[in-house]
């Protein structure tokens, strides 16, 4: 995935172009074959009126096929109601700096290219739902935005924005989160892919809202297994990817025991604080399978919500790794 983002956006590159086909193919190629049920209203009772027909996609329930208008016209519909509804979902894309890491492993990709084909799979599989989606990018503030639509072209608008995406800047995800709101006036879904680089309290505040708004928060905290392992061992340069004047040369054997506790405390701390406000986190690293993230969000969708966060997250240090030796 090409991170360069265009200098003029509506217009793309022959690099962008390419970027825009694989990505377009990694999306449709990961949701290939997964389903998921229709997504109802939180207003139930008796008084459900019949509202219209709509054409029967794979996924539906069987139940919800009018078998009396199949005899008449040999297809599949399904009949709506006034109180069912599709789902309302809005994604937000980290791209501050510190999502541009990527170890030096052969074939590794960076946060942000991870969390882009993520974005890209997951709006793919809401659109083939009939749900609405948007897209959003953000760093300190909220930069990019291409609001919740459900047609099926409305994927070339998302895809354009994610391959124009570029990790720089610094983080500010709390601040960017509070201009989001607007995005998401009523009750659905907000996804935040993001390395979750903040202050725990911060973040958790900004996203309090949408939980207060009756809106189900997902988090996919996306990591590189450098961030969680610390696997360098010879004296190494540790550079900001946000701060470009702080970096340092250091011994990281030397350093490894108190990084791993702060990783450690922050993935805690990111857990319990998820845990308390109902937020479902996901976590992520940059060589897992797009499709296996799917399939566990699809099974929290179907099995309703969970207990708890979903396994506990981690925070390393300010400074990250280029992992290459002294000249």
């Amino acid at each position: 995935m090409d991170e360069k983002a265009v200098s003029n956006p509506p217009l793309l590159t022959a690099q962008d172009r390419d970027a825009l086909a694989q990505l377009q193919l990694l999306a449709h190629g990961v949701v290939e074959g997964l389903t998921a049920g229709r997504h109802r209203s939180p207003h139930k009772g008796a008084s459900v009126e019949f509202k219209e027909h709509r054409q029967y996609v794979r996924g539906d329930e069987i139940r919800s096929i009018d078998w009396k208008l199949f005899g008449k016209t040999d297809r599949l519909y399904i009949r709506q109601y006034e109180d069912e509804t599709n789902l309302r979902s809005m994604i937000l894309l980290d791209q501050s700096g510190s999502m541009a890491y990527r170890s030096a492993k052969p074939a590794a990709i960076s946060k942000h290219q991870f969390g882009v084909r993520l974005a890209a799979c997951l709006a793919t599989l809401l659109i083939a739902q009939q749900d609405s989606v948007g897209v959003a990018t953000l760093d300190t503030d909220l930069q990019a935005v291409v609001p919740p639509r459900s047609r099926p072209n409305h994927l070339q608008a998302i895809y354009e924005l994610l391959v124009r995406s570029t990790p720089s800047n610094e983080t500010s995800l709390s601040q960017a989160l509070k201009q989001a709101t607007p995005q998401l006036k009523r009750r659905g879904v907000l996804f935040l892919i993001s390395d979750c680089f903040d202050d725990v309290n911060a973040i958790l505040n900004s996203l309090r809202y949408f939980r207060h708004t009756g809106s189900e928060v997902i988090v996919f905290q996306v990591w590189d297994r450098d961030e969680l392992e610390f696997p360098f061992r010879n004296r190494t340069e540790f550079r900001s990817l946000e701060r470009v004047s702080q970096q340092r040369l250091v011994d990281p054997l030397s350093l490894r025991k108190a990084y791993l506790q702060r990783v450690a405390e922050f993935r805690q701390s990111f857990s319990q604080g998820c845990a308390k406000e109902r937020i479902e986190l996901f976590e992520c690293t940059t060589d897992q399978s797009y499709a296996e993230l799917l399939k566990a969000y699809m099974a929290h969708r179907g099995g309703g919500r969970r207990r708890g966060a979903a396994r506990l997250a981690a925070r390393p240090l300010d400074l990250v790794a280029d992992n290459k030796e002294p000249r």
